[in-house]
C-alpha cells in the first residue's frame, strides 16, 4: 500500500496527538477524590503517617484524598482490593514491607492476586527502622557485648517479636545470620504484649520500632543497643547503628510506600511520585514523620520496585534458612 504525503501527514499528526494526551491527561489529574488504601488498622504509626501525607497531598491536588482502613489477612485484604481497582490513579495502595516483600513468599499462591503483576511501584515513602533493645538485666551495654553473649550461651538469649514473619522477628533472624548467633525467638500476638513482657524481663531482647520503644528507653526501662537501618535514628541519635559498629552492611528496616493498581498511566504514576516526592520536603511534614520514628525518603518508581524486589529476595532466604512459615 502506498501512503500519500497528505495522509501520512495526518499520521503523524495524529500520533503526536496522542503522544502528547498522556502527559497532558497527567496534568489535569486529578479531576476527584482520590483513595488510599491502608491495609491495616486504624491508630497505628503508618496510619498516622498516611493521614498526614494524605493531608498534604489533597491541598496540593486540589481533591479530598481519603485514607481508607482495609485490614485483615496480613495486609492481604486491602493489597486485593486495590489490585482490583480501575487502573486510573484513583485508588492507591500504601503498602509496606509486608504486603509487598513478605507476604508473595510466606503465603504464595494462597493470595488472591499475583503480586508480580498485580500493582506498579510508585514511590517510596519512608523507612521504619527498628532498634535493638535489651532488658537493663542483661549483661551487654553494647551489640558486641551482646553477640558474644549469645555465642557463648547459644539457644540460651530470647527475644520477643509480634508474630511469626513479621519484621520484628525477620530483623532478628537477620541478625542471628549476621552475627554467626544462635537466639530463641518468643512470637507474641502484636508489638504491645512482646515490648511489655521484655519491660518485666521475661524476655531478654527484642528488635522493636522507634516510636512504640523510645520512650521507654528515655526512662530507663529499656537499654537500646543499635538501630537496625543503615543511619542513625533522629529521635535517638545516641544509639549507633549495627551497620557502624559490629555488623558492616547491615540493614533491617520496615518501610512504607505508595502503588497502583498494574495499568495505572506511566505519566499518573509519574505525577503522584514527583508531588510525594515535593510535599515530602515540607519541613513540617518531615518532622511529623520522624516524630512518628519514621525517615521520610520519597524516590522514583524504579528505585522504590528495586527495593521491594531486593527485600523479596533476601527475606525468602531467610524463610527457607530458618525454616519460617505461618498458618
Amino acid at each position: 500500500m502506498r501512503i500519500t504525503r497528505p495522509l501520512f501527514g495526518s499520521i503523524i499528526v495524529v500520533a503526536a496527538l496522542a503522544l502528547s494526551a498522556l502527559p497532558s491527561a497527567a496534568q489535569n489529574w486529578p479531576t476527584r477524590a482520590v483513595k488510599l488504601i491502608l491495609p491495616l488498622g486504624p491508630g497505628s504509626g503508618v496510619d498516622i503517617s498516611a493521614r498526614l501525607i494524605a493531608d498534604k497531598l489533597s491541598a496540593k491536588w486540589g481533591q479530598p484524598v481519603v485514607v481508607e482502613n482495609k485490614p485483615g489477612a496480613a495486609g492481604a485484604l486491602g493489597a486485593d482490593l486495590v489490585s482490583k481497582a480501575k487502573p486510573d490513579g484513583y485508588t492507591l495502595l500504601m503498602g509496606n514491607f509486608g504486603t509487598q516483600s513478605i507476604n508473595p513468599t510466606l503465603y504464595g499462591k494462597k493470595l488472591a492476586y499475583n503480586p508480580d503483576t498485580a500493582f506498579v511501584a510508585v514511590t517510596l515513602v519512608a523507612d521504619l527502622p527498628l532498634v535493638l533493645l535489651v532488658n537493663p538485666s542483661v549483661p551487654a551495654p553494647s551489640a558486641k557485648e551482646l553477640i558474644a553473649l549469645a555465642r557463648a550461651q547459644p539457644g540460651r538469649i530470647t527475644y520477643s517479636s509480634s508474630g511469626s514473619g513479621g519484621s520484628m522477628h525477620l530483623a532478628g533472624a537477620l541478625f542471628e545470620n549476621a552475627s554467626g548467633t544462635q537466639m530463641l525467638h518468643v512470637p507474641y500476638k502484636g508489638g504491645g504484649p512482646a515490648i511489655a513482657d521484655l519491660i518485666a524481663g521475661h524476655v531478654n531482647a527484642s528488635f522493636a520500632t522507634i516510636l512504640e520503644s523510645s520512650g521507654h528507653i528515655k526512662s530507663g526501662r529499656l537499654r537500646a543497643l543499635a538501630v537496625t537501618g543503615l543511619a542513625r535514628s533522629p529521635i535517638l541519635p545516641e544509639v549507633p547503628t549495627l551497620a557502624e559498629t559490629v555488623l558492616p552492611g547491615f540493614n533491617s528496616s520496615s518501610w512504607i510506600g505508595l502503588l497502583a493498581p498494574a495499568g495505572t498511566p506511566r505519566a499518573v504514576v509519574d505525577k503522584i511520585a514527583a508531588d510525594v516526592r515535593e510535599v515530602m520536603q515540607i519541613p513540617e511534614l518531615r518532622q511529623q514523620f520522624i516524630d512518628q520514628g519514621a525517615v521520610p525518603v520519597g524516590g522514583t518508581p524504579a528505585q522504590f520496585q528495586a527495593l521491594i524486589d531486593s527485600d523479596r529476595a533476601r527475606y525468602a532466604k531467610i524463610f527457607r534458612e530458618k525454616n519460617i512459615t505461618v498458618e
